[in-house]
């Protein structure tokens, strides 16, 4: 066996070696803090927030001074004095938090000395330049004051101001109303520059002026005030502020806020995963390179913190452990309370054994590379559980679907089948749950080929990594008793009232049956010579070999497992062939590395590699780091290193199923409906994409509602195969 071993690493060595390494240094991880209105203040109006480099944060209300703590916004009781005054708005200055009232403005900052009556009836917005310079103004006045004195002032008939702000290059205020921009300039002359509709917001920016507007963004030349068109390709159209924070350009929005990147392209936060909600309401600067969003019902900071993979990785693995193990089993968390993790309760996934085997891949990748004993435990654990699948059926060598103790209402699920069918399917066939020989236990009759390529994946792993021989020779018995089990029932998944699960049918019959174009003749033949070659890999009996070649020879199996993928299309009347599918994706790339790497002969080796590839060739652009590393495993060097990095930086950290809509961008270039269901030329930032298993392929959207929290082995598996194919490095904090 070490000598199967120290072969089968060779061989991911020489098949990476033209492959460069993604260097693990510390990258920017975004991830967001959210504070709700609550108690007293949960009817406030919001109006605008301010940050000082204490890390205060000052949010102006109708219901005066609040500020965030512990997830929630309070009133804000510091300063006694504030209580008393009406406070309309603030802002930051030289890193302090400054505020304008019905009769000054003030700070409690620079020892309170700050403090300039302005003498206005009815103040609406000011901002500060050079020198404390301040320019106050309200509906039909504007006063600028300096040294605590009026340095200028002017009326305005119908001049009602939506926002001021100070251009620091050109000594300037600039003034916003719904139809116009006024600047006043250092001289103190004051003018309209610009003239136009439906304005909403105004910020400066590499000396431009960029203008919100109910359907989109304006920008103005700095110089000359001449404006280009409209710019309507946007994560959304209706602008309510725009804020240069560190020189970077933020748009808030009444559909979540967003970020222009450097590659002209737009990082868009929205959805509780990001915001409280998504009407935007201000900006600020927050403290450590964050920023605040201020929305309707509350205030999101989102941090942008340094992180290396590896230290990802610490955390997903913490929250793995402590909210999505049962009974060994991987699963998600479902939520009584929207969002509360607190509230988290464990249910069967319908899929235990293929949900888990992923993370017991991951478990076995991070001992092969780190030699880690908690590694080791968690994967023996996991193992486990998986082994008891077999055990409990009764049936030799069938795995059941799920498992959970008796006295838990249970789903019965479709399998596939519409109510009416399901019904009549459980007349026949008995109820989906059954009890085991205790009584004390029930266990999931409906067992897939989605659960059996789980099971054969990772037992092959198993026996090559797992360092104990008798742990290894559980997993190749695992191998043996399902792989009999598939033989002698006629290449079936037999249950237990003996007759064939729905969608465990490998036979020739059913094969067969369909055209070549239709993915299940090709996905099917694949996998059943990959179970047959791992049998015959680890146990050398040669029956499996016979058996593979008489699939191969006699009913075509191997033209059917070795054709090029690009033949997979709609069959007008067939079924399974209306859309691809990706969980067909996931099946086949998880049983590649056995279909190539324990092939029979090398030509057998170089077409299944073939195969292999040509498949991997469609599905590159999902950027889906499971995919390519899967495939680097059977020897694929061109893997697209940077497209998995990517997937594995940008993935969040929150993990909660929160309802996702990116329905209305106008930012995003959309492509014709097709066959595989890509909605966008290129595939979205996880970041902005619903949680998803790695089958959810191109799903953009989702109706989540916060009632599940995803199990994190969705990352791990990917981050762990990537180093274990020594594509990633080990953490390199210099």
């Amino acid at each position: 066996m070490k000598k199967i071993i120290f072969l089968f690493s060779i061989l991911i060595s020489l098949s990476i070696s033209a492959q460069k390494i993604h260097t693990d240094k510390p990258f920017i991880q975004d991830y967001a803090d959210k504070f709700e209105l609550s108690g007293n203040t949960v009817n406030a109006n919001l109006w605008s927030v301010a940050s000082s480099r204490d890390k205060d944060v000052s949010i102006v209300s109708s219901n005066g001074l609040l500020q965030p703590w512990d997830k929630k916004i309070v009133k804000d009781m510091h300063y006694r004095p504030f209580e008393n005054m009406k406070v309309i708005s603030t802002a930051s200055y030289k890193n302090q938090i400054i505020y304008l009232t019905d009769k000054a403005v003030l700070s409690n900052a620079f020892a309170g000395k700050f403090y300039m009556d302005h003498g206005m009836k009815s103040p609406t917005h000011f901002a500060i330049g050079k020198d404390f310079k301040t320019l106050v103004v309200g509906n039909g006045q504007l006063k600028l004051l300096q040294n605590e004195k009026k340095a200028w002032s002017k009326s305005l008939t119908s001049f009602k101001p939506i926002e001021v702000v100070f251009d620091k290059v050109n000594n300037r205020f600039l003034i916003l109303t719904k139809q116009e921009v006024y600047q006043l300039n250092s001289g103190n002359k004051f003018s309209k520059v610009f003239s136009g509709k439906n304005l909403t917001a105004i910020t400066v920016f590499e000396n431009n002026l960029i203008l919100g507007t109910t359907n989109g963004l304006l920008t103005l030349n700095g110089k000359t005030f001449k404006a280009g068109t409209i710019d309507q390709k946007l994560p959304w159209t209706e602008i309510t502020t725009v804020k240069n924070i560190n020189g970077q350009l933020w748009f808030g929005s009444t559909k979540g806020v967003f970020k222009l990147c450097k590659d002209g392209k737009y990082d868009y936060y929205a959805s509780k995963r990001w915001l409280v909600d998504n009407e935007v309401v201000d900006i600020a600067a927050g403290s450590d390179n964050s920023v605040l969003i201020l929305t309707k019902k509350g205030l999101s900071k989102i941090n942008f913190s340094k992180m290396t993979l590896a230290e990802k990785a610490d955390y997903f693995q913490k929250i793995q452990r402590s909210r999505h193990i049962r009974h060994g089993y991987t699963g998600n968390l479902s939520l009584t309370i929207p969002g509360d993790i607190s509230s988290g309760f464990y249910h069967d996934t319908d899929n235990d054994g293929l949900w888990t085997s992923m993370y017991l891949a991951g478990e076995l990748f991070r001992y092969a590379v780190t030699k880690s004993e908690d590694a080791k435990l968690n994967a023996y654990d996991a193992f486990e559980a998986m082994e008891r699948l077999t055990d409990i059926s009764g049936v030799s060598g069938f795995p059941a679907r799920a498992i959970e103790r008796e006295g838990v209402e249970l789903d019965e699920g479709s399998n596939g089948f519409s109510e009416e069918q399901m019904i009549a399917w459980q007349k026949e066939n008995g109820k989906t749950w059954q009890f085991d020989k205790t009584g004390r236990w029930k266990w999931k009759v409906s067992t897939s080929s989605d659960e059996s390529i789980g099971h054969f994946f990772v037992y092959a792993l198993f026996a090559e990594l797992a360092p104990d021989k008798v742990w290894r020779d559980r997993a190749i018995r695992q191998i043996k008793l399902q792989m009999d089990h598939i033989i002698e029932n006629d290449w079936h998944l037999v249950t237990w009232n003996g007759k064939p699960t729905r969608w465990g049918n490998w036979s020739p019959e059913y094969v067969n049956s369909f055209p070549i174009n239709v993915g299940d003749r090709r996905l099917n033949s694949t996998l059943i010579l990959a179970f047959l070659q791992t049998a015959y890999h680890f146990t050398g009996d040669k029956i499996y070999k016979k058996k593979a070649y008489e699939l191969m020879d006699k009913y075509g199996y191997g033209d059917n497992a070795n054709r090029l993928a690009s033949v997979i299309q709609h069959v007008e009347g067939e079924p399974l062939s209306d859309r691809w599918n990706h969980s067909d994706d996931q099946m086949y790339f998880l049983s590649i590395p056995a279909f190539v790497n324990y092939s029979f002969t090398e030509e057998q080796k170089e077409k299944q590699f073939a195969a292999a590839k040509s498949h991997w060739e469609i599905e590159r652009s999902e950027k889906n780091p499971v995919w390519n590393f899967l495939y680097a495993m059977t020897g694929g060097t061109d893997y697209d290193l940077d497209e998995s990095v990517w997937w594995l930086q940008e993935f969040p950290l929150d993990l909660i199923s929160w309802t996702i809509d990116n329905t209305q961008r106008r930012d995003l270039e959309k492509i014709a409906s097709n066959f595989r269901n890509q909605t966008y030329k290129e595939v979205l930032p996880p970041s902005e994409q619903p949680v998803r298993f790695h089958n959810g392929a191109y799903r953009n959207n989702s109706n989540g509602a916060g009632r599940e929290e995803v199990a994190p082995y969705i990352w791990l598996l990917p981050y762990w195969m990537g180093r274990y194919v020594d594509a990633i490095s080990a953490p390199v904090e210099k």
